[in-house]
């Protein structure tokens, strides 16, 4: 049967790269979130030691840091792969940052008036005594 896994990158110097463990533990995340990451392209693909097993450049772990502090800011691993192929266009990253900031102000005008319509509704009501008819 063929084997339908995509190629192995090509061969490269590992000297200083890390392994999956070292990477995802320096960055705090588990191993399959740095795997996820590689396979959505977010992360370039992993060179491979002899024996298979992924090893990663030292500078992976600050971008992976760099997007989960991205998906803090609530922004999708769609967004941040945007923000990444517009590293170098410090122009596109803003008008990207822009975009974001319109979204949470909108989201947050909404949900500003959610929490008054709650606020309301959890008041206690408001009893006005009238006079009755005939009353002196």
């Amino acid at each position: 049967m063929a084997d339908h896994h995509d190629p192995a990158p090509p061969a490269r110097d590992l000297a200083g790269c890390l392994r999956s463990g070292e990477v995802a533990a320096a960055a705090g995340v588990n191993v399959q979130t740095l795997h996820y990451y590689e396979r959505r392209g977010l992360l370039t693909q992993a060179g491979r030691t002899a024996s298979g097993h992924r090893q990663y450049p030292a500078r992976t772990v600050t971008l992976v840091r760099m997007i989960k502090n991205a998906q803090h800011l609530g922004f999708s691993l769609d967004e941040v792969a945007a923000l990444i192929a517009a590293s170098a266009d410090p122009g596109e990253t803003a008008a990207i940052a822009a975009r974001k900031l319109t979204e949470v102000d909108t989201q947050i005008a909404r949900l500003t008036l959610i929490r008054e319509a709650l606020a309301l509704a959890a008041s206690p009501p408001i009893i006005i005594a009238l006079p009755s008819c005939g009353a002196k």
